[in-house]
This record gives structure tokens, C-alpha cells and sequence, in this order.
């Protein structure tokens, strides 16, 4: 296994935003067309022994960033992990991103992970599941 994968969760800036309606899972259905900037968030997952995973959070928005399985990093893993085998990871997050702004970056830190956890498990998944996991975990 690599010693640790390394993914950048770019910021994204609303463009345009419209809300269609409510999902039955309270989350709102919606349709926007966006930008990426070139600030983000940084993930580094690395194999380690034992199960599960385990998250780790620097930077400057470090002091509003839950740790525990609430965190969209740890759900992530958690979703994937009932349509993959996934090891047991240390996640690290580089919190450079601002809770709660608007621009994505919870959503863009599980995205990454996402990303970062198959290449770990040099696992691939049609995006149909990859759609399901990802509405699981959110808008």
C-alpha cells in the first residue's frame, strides 16, 4: 500500500444557485452552476494498523472542526466502506477553509477523502454507487 494519499478540497464559489425543493431526507434538491478557487482544504490518508478511521485536523480553522464519526471525513469512510473494503486509515486534514462559509468545504473534505480512500484500497466504483454514497452523506 502507498504510505499515504494526498488530495487538495478546493473551494468552490456559487455562481448561481437555485433551490427546487426539499429531499425526503430534509436536504434541499438543488441546481447551481459553480467555480473552483484555488484555495482548499488539504487531506492526507495514510493505511494504519488496527480498523476504522481516525481524523486529525491543523490549520487555522482547526478549533471548529469536529473529530469524531459526525465528521463528513469519518462518514464518508464509514458510507464507502459498505460498498468497498476499505483499510483502516489516519486521516489528517489541513483545515485552511472556514466552517460553516458557504463554500463547500466540508463537502469538498469528503469528497476528497472519498477519492483518497479508493486509491488506497486501489478500488474503482460505478457512479451510480458513487452517486448513492455521496447523497448519503449530504447535498
Amino acid at each position: 500500500m502507498p504510505a499515504g494519499i494526498v488530495e487538495t478540497a478546493q473551494a468552490k464559489v456559487n455562481l448561481a444557485l437555485h433551490g427546487l425543493g426539499r429531499r425526503d431526507d430534509g436536504y434541499h434538491q438543488l441546481d447551481s452552476a459553480v467555480a473552483f478557487a484555488g484555495a482548499g482544504d488539504v487531506i492526507t490518508v495514510s493505511p494504519k494498523a488496527g480498523e476504522g478511521v481516525s481524523l486529525s485536523v491543523s490549520g487555522p480553522f482547526t478549533a471548529a472542526v469536529p473529530t469524531g464519526p459526525d465528521n463528513l471525513i469519518c462518514r464518508a469512510y464509514t458510507v464507502l466502506a459498505q460498498h468497498v473494503a476499505l483499510p483502516a486509515v489516519a486521516v489528517h486534514l489541513e483545515k485552511n477553509l472556514p466552517v460553516a462559509s458557504g463554500i463547500g468545504g466540508g463537502s469538498a473534505d469528503a469528497a476528497a477523502a472519498l477519492r483518497a480512500y479508493l486509491q488506497l484500497a486501489g478500488a474503482e466504483l460505478p457512479s451510480a454507487v458513487m452517486t448513492t454514497v455521496a447523497l448519503a452523506l449530504g447535498a
